[in-house]
């Protein structure tokens, strides 16, 4: 049994802008992922993209899970693990240090994504509590 969110009646799909959002945190993990692939091979950025992939995919998976909630508090739970996981993707993107300015444009791009998706998932939680 899903929870419903706030504009859904018991006899109507998920809106799309729920499914938008799944697409938008898979997008984001496969870009932090490429992101980190083109990154020179020092230590520093093999541990540091790890992490980058993991929580970049682990806020992705969070989403689609809290969408799959059993309850709202549940939802609420997921959601803050959202909000926490793309907190430290922009940690590890911080860390980086990209080797050319087209790579330093995908890193501001990636961290400005951090910020929206972390709003995103502050109001999630806020509507939700």
């Amino acid at each position: 049994m899903n929870i419903m969110h706030k504009t859904q009646t018991p006899t109507t799909p998920k809106t799309n802008k729920y499914r938008e959002l799944e697409e938008r945190t898979f997008a984001f993990s496969k870009k932090c992922r490429d992101f980190v692939k083109k990154l020179s091979k020092t230590i520093a950025h093999i541990e540091y993209g790890k992490q980058l992939v993991r929580s970049s995919g682990s806020q992705a998976a969070n989403y689609i899970e809290a969408n799959e909630a059993l309850s709202k508090k549940d939802f609420v739970h997921r959601v803050r693990i959202c909000r926490k996981e793309t907190k430290e993707s922009a940690l590890w993107l911080r860390l980086c240090e990209p080797v050319n300015t087209a790579q330093t444009k995908i890193q501001q791009e990636l961290l400005q994504e951090t910020e929206e998706l972390r709003k995103i998932f502050s109001a999630i939680i806020d509507k939700s509590t």
